[in-house]
């Protein structure tokens, strides 16, 4: 299977080249900088096959997909600086990259006749309630630019596409790039408190375990809307329902502390309790944010199993597989 991934020096597009490599496939990789200028960490998708390539560039798409002619298109590239995407001198630019780069690379998968995997978000909902998302509930009633440009992303490849698959994730973190745990890692070095908002619930997506299931799905024709994040099986952390029941869903609170408390067990003793007071506050008293946040990220996962794909490990196994694999 040849396969075109966009977005290779992002945390997923590196995941999931490495995973085509692993499986024998061959897989070829794209974003804007002249050679791959992601994380040089001596893995495959450093020597796999890359191509320059603007995405917002209908022409030079259409040309690089008729060339390479994939079986199979898994479309990372996106613009994900939330906070910026509202700065109005970035409008044009975040619309370019979300939904028209979008839709360029779904005409052109089309043209060849290639499936497509698009990465969506649960910033496509309004974030309110506590009941998790269904991966096929369509009153999406997104927040911010950012979410706005994703869900036209979405009508894009739906609207263009005969065979797709739109799979939305959360809070992501891998190996390239910059993630939640990153920064947690870093700024908790430097002080004694954090302030972390507590009611924004939801589970984090590790890219090296939604690679897989990425890959698992363009080997089938179980094509639609999917909801993958890490399983929330853990009962010791976690955000409690309106009658007082704790669920497996966390708040960024829940996941500092356990990334903390799982550092200092591997340790790194200026992230334990004596060294590092974490304190939960609402997204209110925090403040700082330019874009709107969803307060529900709860994502329904369900569907994956009733397809017959397998679901992601817990989320507390990610972080400690995650935080075996880099420095800090």
């Amino acid at each position: 299977m040849r396969v075109l991934v966009t977005g290779v020096a992002g945390q997923l597009g590196h995941a999931v080249m490495n995973e085509l490599d692993s499986r024998g496939y061959e897989g070829i990789g794209t974003d804007l900088a002249e050679s791959y200028a992601g994380v040089q960490d001596g893995s495959a998708v450093t020597r796999m096959e890359y191509i320059s390539l603007d995405i917002t560039d209908g022409a030079a798409v259409n040309e690089a997909v008729k060339r390479i002619h994939p079986d199979a298109v898994i479309h990372c590239a996106a613009w994900t600086a939330v906070d910026l995407a509202e700065d109005e001198d970035k409008a044009d630019k975040v619309y370019a990259v979300n939904v028209t780069g979008t839709r360029n690379i779904a005409q052109a998968a089309e043209g060849v006749g290639a499936k497509m995997l698009y990465l969506s978000t649960d910033y496509v909902f309004d974030g309110q309630g506590e009941t998790p998302w269904n991966p096929d509930y369509k009153g999406y009633r997104p927040l911010n630019v950012y979410g706005k440009t994703k869900l036209e992303g979405e009508l894009a490849v739906s609207g263009t596409m005969e065979r797709f698959f739109i799979v939305r994730i959360a809070w992501v973190f891998g190996k390239s790039g910059k993630n939640f745990i990153r920064t947690m890692l870093s700024i908790g070095k430097n002080h004694d408190t954090l302030r972390i908002v507590n009611d924004q619930i939801g589970t984090p997506t590790y890219t090296t375990d939604l690679a897989r299931l990425l890959v698992d799905m363009i080997e089938t024709q179980r094509y639609g809307y999917y909801h993958a994040t890490n399983a929330e099986l853990s009962s010791e952390c976690g955000a409690y329902d309106a009658d007082g029941t704790r669920t497996g869903y966390i708040s960024w609170y829940d996941f500092a502390r356990e990334i903390f408390r799982q550092a200092a067990a591997l340790g790194h003793a200026e992230y334990d309790e004596e060294h590092l007071r974490l304190i939960p506050v609402t997204t209110q008293e925090y403040g700082l944010s330019k874009a709107k946040r969803p307060f529900n990220s709860r994502l329904d996962k369900s569907k994956l199993e009733r397809e017959g794909f397998r679901m992601l490990p817990d989320w507390k196994d990610a972080v400690a597989r995650y935080l075996k694999e880099i420095d800090y």
